[in-house]
């Protein structure tokens, strides 16, 4: 671990030189980007700290134009700080990644880091910046042959945003947004899921959403995160319940 370390300071080393010293038609910047990639690599490897590393070949990729290059190190950077739990700045990071992937032409990168920026957006509580992003990516597939059938994920990302909201007007617009949208949506597991939750939310029946996701998990397991958003709803029912009893 140690020998990975110094690795890591002595390629550093090598390219502050390398930037500081003389070279052609600015080649220099490329070979010193080319070093820092390698020295946070040897950090990482010895799990030390190498995003300091990472952003300076970041910056250098963006001063000779190479956008595809610097996009890659900000979704590493993202990446590195998710583990950490250092949600705010992996949003920072994923969204520079995407701003960059775009300028690039990448969008199948860039949509990949948006949907992380959605993901831990949502995770802050911030749903109404997760939901613009979920349906934003799902009007940019619906034609693409290749992306069109993620549609009905990324509508059902943004529609248990909307539940998390709790605003059940709101979810009845969207649903009928995303039909618009999409027009075989209507027919999709995802589709008469959310609107069951929905309904059991207006109900505020807590036994009748405990069943309706537990069927749709038997179907289509729900992953942590889709989870941790449920789970929200239902304490938020539980919260209005026990409001009631005392008002009784």
């Amino acid at each position: 671990m140690s020998d990975q370390i110094a690795k890591g300071e002595e390629f550093e080393k090598k390219a502050e030189k390398k930037i500081k010293g003389w070279g052609l038609f600015g080649s220099k910047y490329e070979d010193a980007a080319e070093l820092y990639e390698k020295s946070a690599n040897s950090f990482k490897l010895a799990k030390s700290y190498a995003i300091s590393c990472l952003d300076q070949a970041v910056n250098i990729f963006l001063d000779i134009g190479r956008h595809n290059m610097a996009a890659k190190h900000c979704k590493e950077i993202g990446e590195l700080y998710e583990p950490e739990h250092n949600i705010e700045k992996a949003i920072v990071y994923f969204e520079r990644a995407a701003e960059l992937f775009e300028h690039a032409e990448a969008t199948t990168s860039a949509n990949q880091c948006k949907q992380k920026v959605a993901e831990f957006s949502a995770q802050l509580e911030q749903y109404q910046k997760a939901i613009v992003i979920y349906e934003e990516i799902a009007r940019q597939s619906i034609n693409n042959n290749l992306l069109k059938y993620g549609v009905r994920g990324h509508l059902l990302n943004a529609g248990l945003c909307q539940l998390c909201r709790g605003d059940i007007v709101a979810i009845t617009n969207a649903l009928e947004r995303y039909q618009d949208l999409d027009p075989t949506f209507s027919r999709t597991r995802e589709y008469k899921f959310l609107a069951d939750v929905a309904a059991t939310v207006d109900e505020e029946d807590i036994v009748k959403f405990t069943n309706v996701v537990r069927e749709f998990d038997s179907m289509t397991p729900l992953d942590p995160w889709k989870t941790t958003l449920l789970l929200r709803v239902k304490e938020s029912l539980k919260s209005k319940e026990l409001e009631e009893e005392d008002l009784t």
